[in-house]
């Protein structure tokens, strides 16, 4: 029966490059997806505040949608549905240019991007009203208000809820080990087939996942409190 022995695992050099390997794939599809997901999300926000109804039913449409089907599922539709729809040099490309990891940055983002959309939603109603009439009177159009004035405070106010689904943003890139993406959870899988030592892999996998999501969470509220001092200025 073998004992606990964490060294064999980390001082096996394959093991070692592929688990650093997998480090690197999670925070390429963690950076790359929460990228998408902050940009579009504001952008969904300025869509949803324009006046009328269509614009705002559809960004509706578009939340509630990426909010209630389940995120393996969306990963799964994207990688082996829409991709088989793709024309045939497209769908080449992607199969020589790690497309796993593209359609998981792709489906992570969209889906992420509903969640953030809707906390800075929340952190624009908290905006007082006087600061959209302020800008209208220094002459700053709907896209220049927006811009400049509310959505930085709105980002400020809303910036709990996106730190909290930040860290769960990182968590879920696990998910894209499901489409084939050597990430961290692949990565601890394939070291504990070969090396016959699950323990000791996937308390490697806990440890990194915990430290990580520490760190995101010390850096949002780090974030936050500057913001909140510039704020005060």
């Amino acid at each position: 029966m073998k004992g606990f022995d964490l060294m064999a695992v980390l001082l096996n050099p394959e093991f070692s490059r592929m688990l650093v390997h997998g480090v690197k794939m999670t925070f390429i599809i963690f950076i790359g997806s929460w990228l998408l997901a902050m940009s579009l999300g504001m952008i969904l926000l300025a869509v949803r505040m324009l006046p009328g109804r269509i614009a705002s039913g559809f960004v509706a449409i578009y939340v509630s949608y990426h909010r209630n089907v389940p995120t393996l599922v969306q990963l799964m539709l994207w990688y082996f549905g829409i991709s088989s729809l793709l024309p045939g040099s497209v769908q080449m490309w992607l199969g020589d240019h790690n497309g796993e990891a593209v359609f998981a940055v792709v489906a992570l983002g969209l889906c992420q991007a509903a969640y953030f959309s809707e906390d800075q939603r929340s952190g624009l109603r908290a905006v007082p009203r006087g600061q959209w009439e302020a800008a209208r009177a220094l002459g700053h159009s709907y896209v220049g208000a927006m811009t400049y004035i509310l959505l930085p405070q709105a980002v400020r106010n809303a910036m709990p809820a996106l730190v909290n689904h930040t860290v769960s943003l990182f968590k879920n890139s696990s998910l894209a080990m499901a489409i084939g993406v050597a990430e961290l959870t692949h990565a601890v899988k394939e070291v504990e087939n070969q090396s016959f030592r699950p323990f000791e892999t996937y308390l490697i996998a806990t440890i990194v996942y915990l430290v990580c999501s520490l760190l995101l969470m010390w850096l949002g509220h780090y974030l936050e409190q500057r913001s909140r001092m510039a704020g005060a200025v």
